[in-house]
């Protein structure tokens, strides 16, 4: 199977379905008071890159890279089920970070789940460290706050 990577549209029905894993991924583990999350509307944005993963041509991961001042931004990072286990997310990120690096961000910066540990888990491996809250996000007990220098 050949993976690829690439910039596309976050308001497209593949974008869409799996914007749409990934809110379910998120309502298995939270409930709706208990995490936020941007939808497509939102990652339709200058300061925005949105990537999708294929496998073969199928859709099946994505993530955003959000640029703010002095830091990126990761969003919305998703696998399909069926396609973990074979280094999507991975790619994702490397792909995420090199598209950081070449916007010139000094850092990646992250908000997770402490419910998410497969999540973190792949976040750490990948060198990220944890690390206090940033922006406006407040720390809280189902909050995991990371970050990796580029």
């Amino acid at each position: 199977m050949t993976l690829t990577i690439a910039q596309e549209s976050p308001l497209t029905p593949d974008a869409a379905m799996l914007l749409s894993g990934s809110e379910d991924a998120l309502r298995e583990a939270y409930d709706i008071t208990e995490c936020s999350s941007y939808d497509a509307a939102q990652l339709d944005h200058e300061r925005v890159q949105f990537f999708v993963a294929r496998l073969s041509g199928k859709p099946v991961g994505c993530v955003a890279l959000c640029v703010e001042d002095g830091f990126a931004e990761i969003k919305r990072l998703f696998t399909l089920p069926e396609a973990r286990g074979h280094g999507v997310a991975k790619a994702l990120v490397a792909h995420l970070e090199g598209a950081a690096r070449a916007n010139g961000q000094p850092r990646i910066l992250l908000e997770s789940g402490a419910k998410l540990a497969a999540a973190v888990g792949l976040y750490e491996a990948l060198g990220y460290v944890r690390r206090g809250p940033f922006a406006d996000y407040a720390q809280g007990d189902t909050t995991v706050f990371m970050e990796k220098a580029l």
